[in-house]
C-alpha cells in the first residue's frame, strides 16, 4: 500500500488544502492528513479543533484519514509506514523553504520522498493566514473554505475577537 503524509498546520483547512488532498489520492492508496502540533505559530484553533475540522473535511474521501503529530515529520512518516510526504506549492515564494525542508528530511531519512503538488490555479493565492484575516474583518470566506470551516471561523472569532 502506497501511503503519503500531507502535513501542515491546517489553521484552518482551506479549499486549496482539499484540492491537494484530492490530487494526492490519485497517486497514493492512503493519504494521511497530519495536523502539526506547532504551537510556535500561535494557531487560532486548538490541535483538537483543527483535527476535527480536517476529519469533517475529508470524511467523503475513503482513502484519506486525519491524524496529528508532534516532533520530526520523517519519524512520524516512518511510524505510519509512509513512502512519501506531500507538500503543496502555491507560488515560487513557497519553493525555497519547501526545498530546504525536503532536503533536510532526505538527510534525516532517505526512504521518505517529498512530492510537490500544485493546487488548481484558482487556489494559488489562498492561505490559512489570509482566510483568517478576511474572516476577522467580517469578509466572506465561503469561496475559500468548506461550509463547516466558515462556521467554525465565525464561532471562534466571535468568542476570541481580535
Amino acid at each position: 500500500m502506497r501511503t503519503a503524509i500531507y502535513p501542515g498546520s491546517f489553521d484552518p483547512l482551506t479549499n486549496g488544502h482539499l484540492d491537494v488532498i484530492q490530487r494526492a489520492t490519485k497517486l497514493f492508496d492512503r493519504v494521511i492528513v497530519a495536523v502539526a502540533k506547532n504551537e510556535s505559530k500561535h494557531p487560532l484553533f486548538t490541535i483538537e479543533e483543527r483535527l476535527e475540522i480536517v476529519r469533517e473535511g475529508v470524511r467523503h474521501l475513503p482513502a484519506v484519514e486525519a491524524d496529528s503529530f508532534d516532533g520530526l515529520l520523517v519519524e512520524y512518516a516512518e511510524r505510519m509506514a509512509a513512502q512519501a510526504v506531500v507538500r503543496g506549492l502555491r507560488a515560487v515564494s513557497d519553493f525555497e523553504f519547501e526545498f530546504q525542508l525536503a532536503l533536510m528530511n532526505r538527510k534525516l531519512n532517505e526512504r521518505v520522498e517529498t512530492i510537490f503538488m500544485m493546487p488548481k490555479d484558482t487556489y494559488t493565492f489562498l492561505s490559512s493566514r489570509i482566510v483568517k484575516e478576511i474572516a476577522r474583518f467580517g469578509g466572506d470566506v465561503s469561496s475559500f473554505v468548506p461550509a463547516h470551516v466558515q462556521i467554525a471561523l465565525k464561532f471562534k472569532l466571535a468568542s476570541h475577537p481580535a
